[in-house]
Protein backbone atom coordinates (compact mmCIF):
# COMPACT_ATOMS: atom_id res chain seq x y z
CA UNK A 1 0.00 0.00 0.00
CA UNK A 2 3.07 2.45 0.63
CA UNK A 3 3.61 2.57 -3.09
CA UNK A 4 -0.35 2.86 -4.38
CA UNK A 5 -0.11 5.55 -1.90
CA UNK A 6 2.30 7.38 -3.31
CA UNK A 7 1.16 7.06 -6.52
CA UNK A 8 -2.43 7.86 -6.12
CA UNK A 9 -0.89 11.27 -3.97
CA UNK A 10 1.27 12.18 -6.83
CA UNK A 11 -1.99 11.35 -9.39
CA UNK A 12 -4.50 13.94 -7.05
CA UNK A 13 -1.91 16.48 -7.35
CA UNK A 14 -1.60 16.27 -10.64
CA UNK A 15 -5.10 16.59 -11.21
CA UNK A 16 -5.49 13.42 -12.76
CA UNK A 17 -7.72 11.97 -9.93
CA UNK A 18 -9.91 13.99 -8.15
CA UNK A 19 -10.11 13.10 -4.21
CA UNK A 20 -13.37 10.76 -4.07
CA UNK A 21 -11.96 8.53 -6.88
CA UNK A 22 -8.67 8.45 -4.91
CA UNK A 23 -10.65 7.48 -1.94
CA UNK A 24 -12.32 4.87 -3.92
CA UNK A 25 -9.20 2.94 -5.41
CA UNK A 26 -7.78 2.88 -2.06
CA UNK A 27 -10.37 1.28 -0.15
CA UNK A 28 -10.65 -1.62 -2.97
CA UNK A 29 -6.67 -2.00 -2.73
CA UNK A 30 -6.88 -2.61 0.92
CA UNK A 31 -9.75 -5.04 0.21
CA UNK A 32 -7.38 -6.81 -2.22
CA UNK A 33 -4.53 -6.78 0.48
CA UNK A 34 -3.29 -9.99 1.40
CA UNK A 35 -0.42 -11.35 3.88
CA UNK A 36 2.70 -10.58 2.68
CA UNK A 37 5.67 -13.57 1.52
CA UNK A 38 8.22 -14.55 3.59
CA UNK A 39 10.74 -11.86 4.89
CA UNK A 40 14.05 -12.28 4.91
CA UNK A 41 13.86 -13.66 8.15
CA UNK A 42 12.12 -16.69 7.17
CA UNK A 43 14.31 -17.03 3.56
CA UNK A 44 17.29 -17.29 6.09
CA UNK A 45 16.28 -20.00 7.57
CA UNK A 46 14.49 -22.11 5.01
CA UNK A 47 18.01 -21.94 3.54
CA UNK A 48 20.23 -22.97 6.88
CA UNK A 49 17.62 -25.14 7.57
CA UNK A 50 18.06 -26.96 4.18
CA UNK A 51 21.86 -26.85 4.02
CA UNK A 52 21.59 -28.29 7.85
CA UNK A 53 19.07 -30.80 6.71
CA UNK A 54 21.39 -32.10 3.62
CA UNK A 55 24.70 -32.24 6.03
CA UNK A 56 22.29 -34.32 8.58
CA UNK A 57 21.68 -36.90 6.02
CA UNK A 58 25.15 -36.61 4.83
CA UNK A 59 26.95 -37.56 7.91
CA UNK A 60 23.66 -40.26 9.22
CA UNK A 61 24.63 -42.28 5.54
CA UNK A 62 28.35 -41.98 5.91
CA UNK A 63 28.49 -43.06 9.22
CA UNK A 64 26.35 -46.45 9.05
CA UNK A 65 27.93 -46.76 4.73
CA UNK A 66 30.10 -49.76 5.75
CA UNK A 67 27.26 -51.20 8.22
CA UNK A 68 24.95 -51.90 4.96
CA UNK A 69 25.35 -54.27 2.01
CA UNK A 70 25.06 -53.07 -1.62
CA UNK A 71 21.32 -53.58 -1.82
CA UNK A 72 20.30 -51.71 1.10
CA UNK A 73 23.00 -49.06 0.31
CA UNK A 74 21.22 -48.70 -2.62
CA UNK A 75 17.66 -48.17 -1.55
CA UNK A 76 18.62 -45.79 1.40
CA UNK A 77 20.33 -43.89 -1.85
CA UNK A 78 17.04 -44.17 -3.58
CA UNK A 79 14.84 -43.17 -0.61
CA UNK A 80 16.90 -40.37 0.23
CA UNK A 81 16.04 -38.96 -3.32
CA UNK A 82 12.57 -39.67 -2.99
CA UNK A 83 11.52 -38.48 0.85
CA UNK A 84 13.18 -34.58 -0.30
CA UNK A 85 10.90 -34.57 -3.54
CA UNK A 86 7.64 -36.43 -2.05
CA UNK A 87 8.01 -34.29 1.43
CA UNK A 88 8.48 -31.27 -0.93
CA UNK A 89 4.93 -32.17 -3.07
CA UNK A 90 3.30 -32.38 -0.03
CA UNK A 91 4.41 -29.26 1.57
CA UNK A 92 3.43 -27.25 -1.94
CA UNK A 93 -0.06 -26.11 -1.46
CA UNK A 94 0.45 -25.16 2.44
CA UNK A 95 4.12 -23.16 1.88
CA UNK A 96 5.83 -23.29 -0.91
CA UNK A 97 8.63 -21.39 0.02
CA UNK A 98 9.30 -24.92 2.32
CA UNK A 99 8.54 -26.79 -1.11
CA UNK A 100 11.28 -25.33 -3.01
CA UNK A 101 13.59 -25.59 -0.41
CA UNK A 102 12.98 -29.41 0.04
CA UNK A 103 12.96 -29.49 -3.50
CA UNK A 104 16.52 -27.85 -4.18
CA UNK A 105 17.84 -30.29 -1.57
CA UNK A 106 16.47 -33.26 -3.00
CA UNK A 107 17.98 -32.12 -6.47
CA UNK A 108 21.10 -31.79 -4.57
CA UNK A 109 20.63 -35.07 -3.04
CA UNK A 110 20.23 -36.69 -6.78
CA UNK A 111 23.78 -35.81 -7.84
CA UNK A 112 25.09 -37.73 -4.09
CA UNK A 113 22.60 -40.51 -5.62
CA UNK A 114 24.58 -40.92 -8.78
CA UNK A 115 27.73 -40.99 -7.58
CA UNK A 116 27.09 -43.36 -4.74
CA UNK A 117 25.14 -45.82 -7.14
CA UNK A 118 28.38 -45.90 -9.15
CA UNK A 119 30.20 -47.13 -6.46
CA UNK A 120 27.69 -49.55 -4.90
CA UNK A 121 28.07 -51.34 -8.26
CA UNK A 122 31.36 -50.44 -8.91
CA UNK A 123 30.46 -49.17 -12.58
CA UNK A 124 33.57 -48.43 -14.43
CA UNK A 125 32.07 -45.27 -17.03
CA UNK A 126 32.82 -42.45 -18.09
CA UNK A 127 32.86 -39.51 -15.26
CA UNK A 128 31.24 -36.57 -16.87
CA UNK A 129 28.09 -38.74 -17.57
CA UNK A 130 27.55 -38.91 -13.45
CA UNK A 131 27.49 -35.11 -14.28
CA UNK A 132 24.75 -35.34 -16.97
CA UNK A 133 22.64 -37.62 -15.70
CA UNK A 134 22.72 -34.68 -12.38
CA UNK A 135 21.80 -32.00 -15.17
CA UNK A 136 18.87 -33.82 -16.62
CA UNK A 137 18.00 -34.58 -13.11
CA UNK A 138 17.38 -30.20 -12.49
CA UNK A 139 16.48 -29.66 -16.17
CA UNK A 140 13.32 -31.74 -15.13
CA UNK A 141 12.68 -30.08 -11.58
CA UNK A 142 12.88 -26.91 -13.88
CA UNK A 143 10.51 -28.10 -16.08
CA UNK A 144 7.98 -29.43 -13.98
CA UNK A 145 8.49 -26.77 -10.97
CA UNK A 146 9.07 -23.75 -12.26
CA UNK A 147 11.26 -22.58 -9.29
CA UNK A 148 14.39 -20.27 -9.11
CA UNK A 149 15.88 -23.18 -6.99
CA UNK A 150 16.15 -25.76 -9.80
CA UNK A 151 16.42 -22.96 -12.63
CA UNK A 152 19.77 -21.97 -10.63
CA UNK A 153 20.66 -25.36 -9.97
CA UNK A 154 19.92 -26.22 -14.14
CA UNK A 155 22.16 -23.55 -14.99
CA UNK A 156 25.24 -24.37 -13.03
CA UNK A 157 24.89 -28.26 -13.91
CA UNK A 158 24.66 -27.76 -17.65
CA UNK A 159 27.81 -25.82 -18.24
CA UNK A 160 29.40 -27.89 -15.54
CA UNK A 161 28.80 -31.57 -17.43
CA UNK A 162 29.99 -29.74 -20.15
CA UNK A 163 33.12 -28.21 -18.72
CA UNK A 164 33.69 -32.09 -17.19
CA UNK A 165 33.81 -33.40 -21.00
CA UNK A 166 35.88 -30.68 -22.01
CA UNK A 167 38.38 -31.08 -19.20
CA UNK A 168 38.14 -35.10 -19.95
CA UNK A 169 39.51 -35.08 -23.60
CA UNK A 170 41.86 -32.41 -23.53
CA UNK A 171 43.38 -33.42 -19.97
CA UNK A 172 47.13 -34.52 -20.61
CA UNK A 173 47.36 -31.98 -23.84
CA UNK A 174 49.12 -28.61 -24.41
CA UNK A 175 46.67 -25.94 -23.61
CA UNK A 176 44.03 -28.00 -21.66
CA UNK A 177 43.79 -24.88 -18.72
CA UNK A 178 43.27 -22.91 -22.00
CA UNK A 179 40.43 -23.99 -23.43
CA UNK A 180 38.90 -24.62 -19.62
CA UNK A 181 39.80 -20.93 -19.00
CA UNK A 182 37.88 -19.90 -22.17
CA UNK A 183 35.07 -21.58 -21.53
CA UNK A 184 34.72 -20.24 -17.91
CA UNK A 185 35.19 -17.09 -19.06
CA UNK A 186 32.35 -16.90 -21.56
CA UNK A 187 29.83 -18.30 -20.16
CA UNK A 188 30.63 -15.94 -17.22
CA UNK A 189 29.77 -13.24 -19.23
CA UNK A 190 27.22 -14.82 -21.03
CA UNK A 191 25.63 -15.14 -17.51
CA UNK A 192 26.92 -11.51 -16.29
CA UNK A 193 24.93 -9.84 -19.06
CA UNK A 194 22.06 -12.34 -20.17
CA UNK A 195 20.23 -12.28 -16.71
CA UNK A 196 20.52 -8.04 -16.58
CA UNK A 197 17.18 -6.66 -15.34
CA UNK A 198 15.56 -10.33 -14.71
CA UNK A 199 12.28 -10.40 -11.73
CA UNK A 200 14.00 -13.69 -10.71
CA UNK A 201 16.33 -11.95 -8.07
CA UNK A 202 17.68 -14.82 -6.78
CA UNK A 203 18.75 -16.77 -10.24
CA UNK A 204 20.50 -13.23 -11.31
CA UNK A 205 22.31 -13.04 -7.59
CA UNK A 206 23.48 -16.47 -7.53
CA UNK A 207 24.49 -16.65 -11.42
CA UNK A 208 25.84 -13.55 -10.76
CA UNK A 209 28.44 -14.34 -7.96
CA UNK A 210 29.04 -17.80 -9.67
CA UNK A 211 29.71 -15.92 -13.27
CA UNK A 212 32.42 -13.00 -11.16
CA UNK A 213 34.41 -16.63 -9.65
CA UNK A 214 34.33 -18.24 -13.15
CA UNK A 215 35.37 -15.05 -15.07
CA UNK A 216 38.37 -14.60 -12.32
CA UNK A 217 39.50 -18.15 -12.80
CA UNK A 218 38.82 -18.19 -16.67
CA UNK A 219 41.11 -15.56 -16.70
CA UNK A 220 44.08 -17.38 -14.41
CA UNK A 221 43.84 -20.45 -16.55
CA UNK A 222 44.11 -18.60 -19.65
CA UNK A 223 47.02 -16.81 -18.70
CA UNK A 224 48.76 -20.80 -17.87
CA UNK A 225 48.98 -20.06 -22.14
CA UNK A 226 50.77 -23.17 -23.88
CA UNK A 227 52.72 -24.83 -21.32
CA UNK A 228 54.54 -27.69 -22.07
CA UNK A 229 55.65 -29.66 -18.95
CA UNK A 230 57.08 -32.79 -21.01
CA UNK A 231 58.44 -33.47 -23.94
CA UNK A 232 55.54 -36.11 -24.59
CA UNK A 233 52.73 -33.91 -24.78
CA UNK A 234 50.98 -32.59 -27.77
CA UNK A 235 48.58 -30.23 -28.64
CA UNK A 236 44.41 -31.02 -28.50
CA UNK A 237 43.57 -33.08 -30.90
CA UNK A 238 41.51 -31.38 -34.00
CA UNK A 239 38.08 -33.27 -33.66
CA UNK A 240 38.12 -32.28 -30.10
CA UNK A 241 38.75 -28.65 -30.45
CA UNK A 242 35.99 -28.11 -32.75
CA UNK A 243 34.01 -29.88 -29.86
CA UNK A 244 35.55 -27.20 -27.79
CA UNK A 245 34.39 -24.22 -29.71
CA UNK A 246 31.09 -24.86 -29.85
CA UNK A 247 30.97 -25.61 -25.91
CA UNK A 248 32.84 -22.41 -25.77
CA UNK A 249 31.46 -20.30 -28.02
CA UNK A 250 28.48 -21.85 -30.71
CA UNK A 251 26.25 -22.63 -27.59
CA UNK A 252 26.24 -19.27 -25.62
CA UNK A 253 25.91 -17.34 -28.43
CA UNK A 254 22.98 -19.35 -29.69
CA UNK A 255 21.62 -18.63 -25.79
CA UNK A 256 22.77 -14.69 -25.77
CA UNK A 257 20.61 -14.02 -29.55
CA UNK A 258 17.30 -14.79 -27.63
CA UNK A 259 17.86 -11.21 -26.78
CA UNK A 260 18.56 -9.85 -30.26
CA UNK A 261 21.51 -8.90 -32.08
CA UNK A 262 22.39 -6.60 -29.06
CA UNK A 263 22.63 -9.30 -26.69
CA UNK A 264 25.39 -10.89 -29.08
CA UNK A 265 27.92 -8.05 -28.15
CA UNK A 266 29.07 -9.17 -24.74
CA UNK A 267 29.89 -12.96 -25.64
CA UNK A 268 31.61 -12.41 -28.73
CA UNK A 269 33.32 -9.71 -27.58
CA UNK A 270 34.52 -12.64 -24.62
CA UNK A 271 35.11 -15.25 -26.80
CA UNK A 272 37.56 -12.50 -29.04
CA UNK A 273 39.28 -11.57 -25.61
CA UNK A 274 39.54 -15.46 -24.75
CA UNK A 275 40.90 -16.17 -28.73
CA UNK A 276 43.66 -13.22 -27.61
CA UNK A 277 44.64 -13.53 -24.37
CA UNK A 278 46.57 -16.87 -24.23
CA UNK A 279 48.60 -15.63 -27.01
CA UNK A 280 50.00 -12.65 -25.12
CA UNK A 281 52.48 -14.19 -23.22
CA UNK A 282 56.48 -14.46 -23.38
CA UNK A 283 58.02 -17.65 -22.92
CA UNK A 284 61.93 -19.34 -22.12
CA UNK A 285 63.39 -22.70 -21.56
CA UNK A 286 64.45 -24.43 -18.15
CA UNK A 287 66.06 -27.74 -17.67
CA UNK A 288 65.07 -29.22 -14.46
CA UNK A 289 67.16 -31.69 -12.70
CA UNK A 290 65.13 -34.32 -10.54
CA UNK A 291 67.59 -36.99 -7.70
CA UNK A 292 67.68 -40.40 -9.80
CA UNK A 293 65.75 -38.82 -12.88
CA UNK A 294 67.17 -37.50 -16.66
CA UNK A 295 67.18 -33.72 -16.90
CA UNK A 296 64.49 -32.67 -18.95
CA UNK A 297 63.51 -29.01 -20.61
CA UNK A 298 60.50 -27.55 -19.80
CA UNK A 299 59.03 -24.32 -21.58
CA UNK A 300 57.33 -21.33 -19.16
CA UNK A 301 55.31 -18.81 -20.02
CA UNK A 302 54.55 -15.74 -18.75
CA UNK A 303 52.13 -13.05 -19.38
CA UNK A 304 53.21 -9.74 -21.55
CA UNK A 305 52.01 -6.14 -21.92
CA UNK A 306 49.36 -7.09 -24.10
CA UNK A 307 48.08 -9.27 -21.43
CA UNK A 308 47.57 -6.36 -19.00
CA UNK A 309 45.88 -4.23 -21.55
CA UNK A 310 43.47 -6.73 -23.41
CA UNK A 311 42.53 -7.46 -19.36
CA UNK A 312 42.05 -3.71 -18.75
CA UNK A 313 40.26 -3.21 -21.68
CA UNK A 314 37.70 -5.93 -21.43
CA UNK A 315 37.33 -4.27 -17.55
CA UNK A 316 36.27 -0.74 -19.42
CA UNK A 317 34.06 -2.63 -22.05
CA UNK A 318 31.30 -3.92 -18.99
CA UNK A 319 31.71 -0.47 -17.40
CA UNK A 320 30.57 0.65 -20.86
CA UNK A 321 28.14 -1.89 -21.84
CA UNK A 322 26.57 -1.66 -17.29
CA UNK A 323 26.02 1.81 -19.08
CA UNK A 324 23.77 0.62 -22.01
CA UNK A 325 22.21 -1.87 -20.04
CA UNK A 326 21.98 0.47 -16.82
CA UNK A 327 22.97 -1.77 -14.52
CA UNK A 328 24.72 -0.84 -11.62
CA UNK A 329 26.47 -4.49 -11.22
CA UNK A 330 28.17 -4.55 -14.23
CA UNK A 331 29.60 -1.04 -14.00
CA UNK A 332 30.89 -2.09 -10.42
CA UNK A 333 32.14 -5.44 -11.72
CA UNK A 334 33.91 -3.25 -14.66
CA UNK A 335 35.59 -0.85 -11.72
CA UNK A 336 36.75 -3.92 -9.68
CA UNK A 337 38.29 -5.74 -12.67
CA UNK A 338 40.14 -2.42 -14.35
CA UNK A 339 41.61 -1.71 -10.46
CA UNK A 340 42.24 -5.16 -10.35
CA UNK A 341 44.08 -5.48 -13.81
CA UNK A 342 46.22 -2.15 -12.91
CA UNK A 343 47.15 -3.69 -9.30
CA UNK A 344 48.41 -6.88 -11.58
CA UNK A 345 50.86 -4.97 -13.83
CA UNK A 346 51.91 -3.15 -10.98
CA UNK A 347 52.77 -6.47 -8.54
CA UNK A 348 54.05 -8.54 -12.08
CA UNK A 349 55.94 -5.85 -14.03
CA UNK A 350 57.28 -3.12 -11.72
CA UNK A 351 57.72 -3.73 -8.26
CA UNK A 352 60.54 -6.09 -8.80
CA UNK A 353 62.15 -3.48 -10.34
CA UNK A 354 62.05 -1.36 -7.52
CA UNK A 355 63.76 -2.36 -4.31
CA UNK A 356 61.29 -3.22 -0.92
CA UNK A 357 60.75 0.10 0.58
CA UNK A 358 60.08 1.93 -2.93
CA UNK A 359 57.90 -0.59 -4.07
CA UNK A 360 55.40 -0.55 -1.06
CA UNK A 361 55.66 3.37 -0.90
CA UNK A 362 54.13 3.26 -4.81
CA UNK A 363 52.09 0.51 -3.49
CA UNK A 364 50.05 3.14 -1.07
CA UNK A 365 50.09 5.65 -3.44
CA UNK A 366 48.37 3.45 -6.28
CA UNK A 367 45.99 2.12 -3.63
CA UNK A 368 45.05 5.42 -2.43
CA UNK A 369 45.60 7.86 -5.95
CA UNK A 370 43.65 5.05 -7.42
CA UNK A 371 41.31 4.28 -5.55
CA UNK A 372 40.40 7.58 -5.32
CA UNK A 373 39.90 8.13 -8.55
CA UNK A 374 38.00 5.25 -9.41
CA UNK A 375 35.64 5.93 -7.31
CA UNK A 376 34.83 9.14 -8.57
CA UNK A 377 34.78 7.59 -11.94
CA UNK A 378 32.31 5.11 -10.24
CA UNK A 379 30.43 7.46 -9.13
CA UNK A 380 29.97 10.05 -12.15
CA UNK A 381 28.89 6.94 -13.92
CA UNK A 382 26.05 6.25 -11.78
CA UNK A 383 24.94 9.44 -11.31
CA UNK A 384 24.61 9.85 -15.09
CA UNK A 385 23.09 6.63 -15.17
CA UNK A 386 20.43 7.57 -12.67
CA UNK A 387 19.88 10.97 -14.70
CA UNK A 388 19.50 9.59 -17.93
CA UNK A 389 16.81 7.31 -16.31
CA UNK A 390 14.87 9.84 -14.90
CA UNK A 391 14.88 12.05 -18.55
CA UNK A 392 13.95 9.13 -19.93
CA UNK A 393 10.55 8.44 -17.53
CA UNK A 394 9.73 11.75 -17.72
CA UNK A 395 9.45 11.25 -21.56
CA UNK A 396 7.70 8.21 -21.33
CA UNK A 397 5.33 10.15 -18.88
CA UNK A 398 4.47 12.99 -21.14
CA UNK A 399 4.11 10.86 -24.11
CA UNK A 400 1.24 9.34 -22.25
Amino acid sequence: MADINALLNRWQSAGVLDAEGVGRIRAYEQEQERPGGLRWQGITALILGAILLGCGVVLFVSAHWDQLGPGERFALVMAMVAVFHVTGGLARENSSALSTALHAVGTVATGAAIALTGQIFNIQEHWPAAVLMWALAALAGWALLRDQAQQTLALLLVPAWMISELSFYTNGHIGDDVYAGRFLFVWAILYFTFFTGSRRKAVQGILFGAAAIGAVWGTAYMLESWTCWSGNQTFVPFSTRVWCWVAIAAVPLAIAAFHGHKGLIPPTVAVAFSVALPWCYRSWTETERWVNEPAHVVTRTDPNLAAHALVAAFAVFLCWWGVRLGSKMLVNVGIVGFAVAVGWFYFSDIFDMMGRSLGLIGLGILFLAGGWALENMRRRILKRMGAAGDSGQMAAEEAR
